[in-house]
């Protein structure tokens, strides 16, 4: 999907939503906030929700998206059955990222939409680098997701910033040896 498609979809599960007298707001990553904030022009397979956001006073919280509300996921096997879309077109699998951490101001750092009455928070370029950085380790130059990250033209404040970050996610010498290495081949780029 591009940022069209994207769009067009998530109108769809927000007023399915809507129509149900439901609402929800999620949390994206990774290529869908990419190319749904205008950062890089790409296709996506899929939209990664990271969190779920717990819409009670005092304030909004991000909270670990699983398990989806009901109305939700009722919304997007619609949305999949009715627009041709894999049944995991909207999943949960980043989500792991919770049990070691989330980048630190992500809840800051995001960008709102509303849908219907789907919100959604797209994650912004601060995050969006440190967790492409963590993933580019993990998948090696090859992957798309170094291919993000060196289209994000990252600063070298920015890759610094996301380094110290993604180093927190695994204390074993070889993967702090392959977060230098990784930043050391964006910074070539």
């Amino acid at each position: 999907m591009d940022a069209f498609g994207l769009e067009d979809a998530l109108r769809a599960v927000g007023e399915l939503l809507k129509a149900e007298g439901a609402s929800a707001a999620i949390v994206v990553v990774g290529g869908a906030s990419l190319s749904l904030l205008g950062l890089i022009g790409r296709t996506t397979r899929d939209v990664d929700v990271i969190a779920r956001v717990r819409e009670t006073a005092p304030s909004d919280r991000l909270i670990p998206p699983e398990p989806m509300p009901e109305p939700l996921v009722r919304a997007i096997g619609t949305v999949a059955r009715d627009f041709g879309l894999p049944s995991d077109w909207m999943n949960t699998d980043v989500a792991l990222q919770w049990r070691s951490g989330l980048p630190p101001g992500l809840a800051e750092d995001l960008v709102w939409r509303q849908y219907a009455a789907l919100r959604v928070g797209l994650a912004g370029r601060r995050s969006l680098i440190a967790l492409k950085l963590f993933a580019a380790v993990d998948s090696g130059p090859e992957g798309v997701h170094f291919q993000d990250l060196t289209r994000l033209r990252p600063t070298e404040k920015e890759l610094s910033e996301a380094a110290v970050w993604v180093r927190t996610q695994d204390a074993a010498g070889a993967f702090l040896r392959m977060v230098e290495e990784v930043v050391a081949l964006v910074k070539q780029r």
